[in-house]
């Protein structure tokens, strides 16, 4: 998950042209998505991420990490967690609308690889407060918002976390890699 500095995914409506990204950062994400096979999204971010991934590998002036991640999207599990759409006519994709805890333990039972969330904050929230979030890669991009969509919100409990790794990209941005410490 892209954040400022402040804590911030998303400005107050919602934009994020404040992300910095570089092919550095493009190639480490690629590292990431070749260890997992299913995509987690929210409803707003499965979306967008439908509305380019599916053929952005097809245009012509198509970059490499369009190639790469349209290729990986295409055959990758995805997971939508929302009310208001259905799963039907969706291609490997399952929506879930209810029982968050039992049907995302579920899935991290079976075999397979990672399961990845790209940005959805409001999914990330939800996932949060029901603690089933094993490892966080949080990507600080060097700018201070002063307002937005927080990274942690409504916050109850204290979670403990250990950092695991730590990568600066040439972009400025940091990524710090963190694994939930369980009781």
């Amino acid at each position: 998950m892209h954040t400022s500095l402040d804590g911030f995914v998303a400005g107050l409506n919602g934009e994020m042209d404040w992300i910095n990204l570089d092919d550095a950062l493009f190639d480490f994400v690629a590292t990431m998505t070749d260890k997992a096979d299913t995509a987690l999204y929210g409803r707003v971010t499965y979306e967008m991420m439908q509305s380019y991934w599916p053929n952005a590998g097809e245009k012509p002036n198509a970059s490499k990490h369009d190639k790469e991640h349209s290729a990986w999207y295409n055959k990758v599990s995805k997971i939508v967690l929302s009310k208001t759409i259905s799963e039907k006519g969706l291609d490997n994709t399952i929506v879930i609308s209810d029982q968050l805890t039992d049907n995302i333990n579920k899935i991290k039972k079976q075999d397979g690889k990672n399961i990845l969330i790209f940005g959805s904050p409001s999914a990330s929230h939800s996932l949060m407060s029901h603690r089933l979030i094993d490892e966080f890669w949080l990507f600080v991009n060097p700018i201070l918002l002063g307002q937005g969509m927080p990274l942690f919100k409504d916050v109850t409990e204290t979670t403990k976390l250990k950092l695991i790794e730590t990568k600066t990209f040439p972009c400025g941005v940091i990524a710090l890699h963190y694994e939930t410490k369980r009781n």
